[in-house]
């Protein structure tokens, strides 16, 4: 399943999961790759989403936007 249609909160929901399954240690080495990637894959998606909402914040409130000289 690709993470470009998932809501901030699926991909997050999804993140913690896969966290808890690799954990878990029950998982065979093959699975725990693909498990690895699809996490990496979530937690990118998720900090794309707070990289932006950090932005639109910072806009919004005026902070780190440069002044012209």
């Amino acid at each position: 399943m690709d993470t470009e249609n998932l809501t901030y909160e699926q991909a997050r929901d999804e993140l913690v999961d896969t966290v808890r399954k690799l954990e878990s240690g029950q998982v065979p080495l093959e699975d725990a790759l693909k498990l690895w990637e699809r996490g990496e894959a979530l937690a990118k998606h998720c900090q794309n989403f707070l990289d932006a909402a950090k932005t639109r914040l910072d806009a919004a409130t005026g902070e780190n936007v440069s002044t012209p000289q």
